[in-house]
């Protein structure tokens, strides 16, 4: 049984099952992801090396010059490392297809790396603010100049990587890495505010009180975020699609009566799936309408993965189909 795009239609009466695949475009719309994935993955691999090797300069400027600002810069490119590896490494899982195992293949693949990046971050703020306070404690000697050379080239480094980025940002797990990367060009221009600051006035507290203040605001979207991320694990609704709308259009169809059991959620950032139960007074008219929703949900609403069951005013009327989804307690299946 092939899931990748194709309308289940599952027979109330009887238990046949009807299923419908066009070939011509379940090709197509495998050629689709498969393409997008690989270039998705290819726009990876050129930032994750210049992230990686800035990352070692910035450590080693940081230790030189005592700046924690700069520290804390090439603390958040060494994440920034890990997340775009990790979203490599989603995105290749996700471009596999489906099998016996994995019926829908593994594009959720990309929304678990976007949770574990989104843990990543929460940790290495946590360092940062634990270092921050021992710094506000006991302030140390920061090398001014050294600081806003780096930070200077930390911050060319850092916008070349998020205009790649950038360019993707309808996948969850390249939003994921690109919130690595922004709080790492936040971190730069924090790390050159703190340079020029001390070179100027000599107050050391500046590095410490603007890598609290950057902390916080990477907190803020990595929350949002988080948020996001768990949404799709818990399969809410896509936030781009409203299911009122959508049952409102599937019952101006032609030949239907009623809708109800309408379920919506998201098998990864990019593809999202529907079920329902559409009620008939004739199943002879079935097959047209079959046609006529899958068009609708995927031209109105970008919904690929449809499942339908049809049902029978007559049969719904006299109890025969039970929705156990939707069954109040204490009502008779």
């Amino acid at each position: 049984m092939k899931h990748d795009h194709h309308t289940h239609a599952h027979q109330a009466s009887g238990h046949d099952h009807e299923e419908h695949d066009d070939h011509d475009h379940a090709h197509l719309h495998d050629h689709h992801h498969g393409h997008s994935h690989s270039h998705a993955g290819n726009s990876l691999k050129w930032p994750l090396l210049l992230t990686l090797a800035f990352a070692c300069v910035e450590a080693v400027g940081g230790w030189y010059s005592g700046s924690l600002a700069l520290m804390g810069d090439a603390g958040h490119m060494f994440s920034d490392s890990a997340a775009l590896g990790l979203a490599w490494l989603g995105t290749w899982i996700a471009a596999k297809p489906a099998s016996q195992k994995h019926s829908y293949g593994l594009m959720r693949a990309e929304i678990i790396v976007a949770f574990i990046n989104c843990l990543v971050m929460l940790a290495v703020v946590g360092a940062i603010v634990f270092e921050a306070i021992e710094r506000l404690q006991t302030p140390q000697q920061v090398h001014s100049l050294e600081v806003m050379g780096i930070a200077f080239v930390g911050l060319l480094v850092n916008l070349l990587v998020a205009r790649q980025l950038h360019q993707h940002q309808d996948n969850v797990n390249h939003k994921a890495a690109l919130l690595h990367v922004l709080g790492d060009m936040l971190g730069s221009v924090a790390a050159l505010a703190a340079g020029a600051v001390i070179y100027f006035t000599g107050w050391m507290m500046i590095d410490p009180v603007l890598s609290l203040l950057i902390s916080a605001l990477i907190l803020f979207s990595t929350f949002r975020l988080l948020r996001e991320v768990l949404h799709v694990l818990m399969e809410g609704v896509p936030s781009h699609i409203s299911i009122q709308d959508v049952t409102r259009a599937l019952q101006n169809v032609p030949e239907v009566q009623e809708v109800h059991s309408v379920h919506i959620w998201s098998l990864s950032s990019e593809v999202s799936a529907l079920s329902a139960h559409i009620v008939l007074d004739d199943m002879e008219h079935w097959h047209e309408v079959l046609n006529a929703i899958r068009t609708l949900l995927h031209d109105r609403f970008d919904i690929e993965h449809v499942t339908l069951q049809p049902e029978t005013v007559a049969a719904l009327n006299a109890g025969k189909v039970g929705c156990w989804l939707t069954k109040k307690a204490g009502q008779p299946a």
